[in-house]
């Protein structure tokens, strides 16, 4: 039986427009279940089968432009990162992502969704120094295997070289020690409009032996 030296080692790469529906569909898997997604679009499984892959496409999309979306060679997950002065995007990226969004998540869903995203900015840290990990997520064929750390790992290892910090908002309470055991920190809890609790976490950079 293999021992774990034998796994290999998995490594992340830019995404690019081909990967799009691979990936759009692997993050619907991803957030299937997510207490936050599920409070947003009314917890139903089969609306949610039938267009979540389709909101996540333009999601991606929109994020290829900034120069680091990643995911691995078969795709099994994507991490979308938002370089410092961009967390916020702009019209164009709204405007791309907002139909999508509407028909999955409904009228209702979307002004629930509103109200998260308002209170997310809210709680956004001041600046824009610091790097933003909007989306990650992984297949859940393929948890367990190190996708996320390895989906993770070119730009924390930047962050480092740079001394640039990184932020994030996790929907998943269980999620949050993975991410400590990447250097993050939780540094609030929101519940905006009775939703599930967002943590918010950041990241000073490391020195190389700090990783």
């Amino acid at each position: 039986m293999p021992g774990w030296q034998d796994q290999p080692v998995l490594r992340a790469r830019n995404a690019t427009r081909a990967d799009v529906p691979a990936l759009a569909t692997a993050l619907a898997a991803a957030f299937a279940t997510d207490p936050v997604w599920r409070f947003i679009t009314g917890g139903d499984p089969a609306r949610w089968q039938a267009r979540a892959a389709d909101a996540f496409g333009p999601e991606v999309a929109v994020k290829l432009r900034y120069g680091h979306t990643y995911t691995t060679d078969d795709r099994a997950g994507a991490a979308l990162w938002a370089p410092p002065g961009t967390w916020r995007g702009t019209v164009a990226d709204a405007l791309q992502v907002m139909w999508p969004m509407f028909r999955l998540c409904g009228p209702a869903g979307a002004r629930r969704g509103i109200g998260v995203l308002r209170a997310s900015e809210r709680a956004h840290p001041r600046g824009d120094d610091h790097w933003y990990l909007a989306i990650l997520g992984t297949h859940p064929d393929h948890q367990g295997r190190g996708v996320g750390s390895a989906l993770l790992r070119p730009v924390l290892e930047r962050c480092d070289l740079d001394g640039t910090g990184a932020y994030l908002e996790s929907s998943k309470p269980e999620n949050v020690p993975f991410y400590e055991r990447h250097g993050f920190r939780t540094t609030g809890v929101i519940t905006p409009g009775g939703a599930p609790p967002l943590t918010l976490m950041w990241r000073d950079p490391q020195p190389p032996e700090g990783r």
